[in-house]
């Protein structure tokens, strides 16, 4: 962590003016209490950023968050888990657009003014009456501590609520950043299957938010996969509302670089949480490719790694098969030369010079039983690097995706 950068409680309601809270309105099947409809506002105007999902099948509410985002001013976000509301045709926009209108007349806001995210099973029709009558006791759920229900009622198939907040000082104003996120299936790079709210006190334009908070996203929640598969309901919003009364944050100032650095704490926080929280998991591991030609050779190397679910396999059965990181490499299109390959567990040479090191394998296999270690792959052909969060693949993760 930063110096002056200090972890505090709180989650996505730790900064100033910010209030969330949820409710149960019955969206999610066979399920009885469980919060699946939820609420952050800020009572004051702010100004909003957000990055959606890659993938060119973009669910309703994606669609008309992205038209929203554009509006000067941003009051809220409106959620719901259980339903993804993709792939519902026009209806699916329409009941998206109600969403938010619903929360916008409970709330006394405009339309616009608020933006709105699914998450749950594709394909099935939103039960939009359900969410309409359940607004106003959503609103009166509102509180200064509510986020911990927000980050319950996001929950699909993970096990844990996933919360982080900080403080940093800028001058002589304390700026605080707060989110929640979900996500434990679907996990790829280029926005994984995940939903993400960040709020803030700081006082920045619109424009600038924007850059911080791309570049957050990139080394965050890009980086990291579970299973390969990506979502069309993907989205990160982050929400600063200048409460903090800073002087405005600007880009050519050390200000912003400290602004940048703690919100990246949040977002590695909870992209990390997500993949640790990876569907059916039991190891959690980090491939670091260096020493490439360029950083997108980097990328590809260390995601065609995290992604090869061969490589997953053996990480579940303890197994330092290292040919199989050799062949991902090889087919990742990243630029290499076999015999100038390192392949290292946990610092441990397992590969030297594209060929078996020598070390015992039960020394390697002792490794594979943590469940956490990093494995780094050294191409020796330059100075960049890429990480990747990813996991094993496991009988269970299976178990979990055999659908009903």
């Amino acid at each position: 962590m930063e110096p002056g950068l200090f972890e505090i409680t709180g989650g996505i309601t730790a900064p100033k003016g910010f209030r969330a809270g949820a409710v149960h309105c019955g969206i999610k099947e066979g399920s009885t209490g469980k919060l699946d409809l939820g609420l952050v506002i800020s009572d004051f105007p702010a100004v909003s950023a957000a990055t959606f999902t890659t993938n060119k099948i973009k669910a309703a509410p994606v669609r008309v968050s992205a038209a929203h985002i554009r509006s000067s001013e941003t009051r809220g976000i409106i959620v719901n888990s259980g339903n993804a509301n993709a792939c519902t045709g026009s209806t699916g926009i329409q009941d998206a657009r109600r969403m938010t209108q619903a929360a916008a007349r409970e709330s006394k806001y405009k339309e616009r003014q608020i933006l709105v995210c699914s998450t749950g099973r594709i394909g099935r029709q939103l039960p939009i009456e359900k969410i309409e009558k359940a607004v106003p006791a959503l609103v009166a759920d509102l509180k200064t501590d509510g986020s911990t229900r927000l980050a319950q009622a996001i929950m699909t198939t993970d096990t844990f609520e996933k919360q982080v907040a900080v403080e940093l000082s800028v001058g002589n104003c304390a700026i605080r950043i707060g989110g929640v996120a979900k996500g434990a299936g679907m996990i790829n790079p280029d926005m994984a299957t995940m939903l993400c709210f960040v709020t803030t006190d700081a006082q920045i334009a619109k424009r600038d938010l924007q850059d911080l908070f791309s570049a957050s996203v990139e080394q965050s929640f890009n980086p990291i996969t579970v299973d390969g598969d990506m979502s069309t309901n993907d989205t990160a919003i982050c929400l600063a509302n200048g409460k903090a009364e800073n002087p405005p944050v600007l880009p050519d100032q050390k200000e912003y670089a400290l602004l940048g650095e703690a919100l990246n704490f949040v977002t590695r926080r909870l992209a990390r949480m997500i993949v640790e929280d990876g569907e059916g998991v039991t190891k959690f591991v980090e491939v670091h490719v260096k020493g490439a030609a360029t950083y997108q050779d980097a990328r590809k190397a260390a995601q065609a790694i995290a992604n090869s679910n061969l490589a997953k396999c053996a990480w579940f059965g303890r197994d330092p098969n290292w040919g199989r990181i050799m062949a991902a490499v090889g087919y990742s299109s990243a630029k290499v030369r076999e015999e100038m390959i390192d392949i290292f567990f946990n610092g441990v040479i397992a590969t030297q010079h594209g060929i078996a090191s020598g070390t015992p394998e039960d020394k390697l296999r002792e490794i594979l039983q943590n469940k956490k270690f990093t494995i780094t792959i050294d191409l020796h052909l330059g100075a960049a690097e890429y990480k990747v969060f990813t996991t094993d693949l496991t009988p269970d993760y299976v178990q979990l995706n055999m659908g009903e």
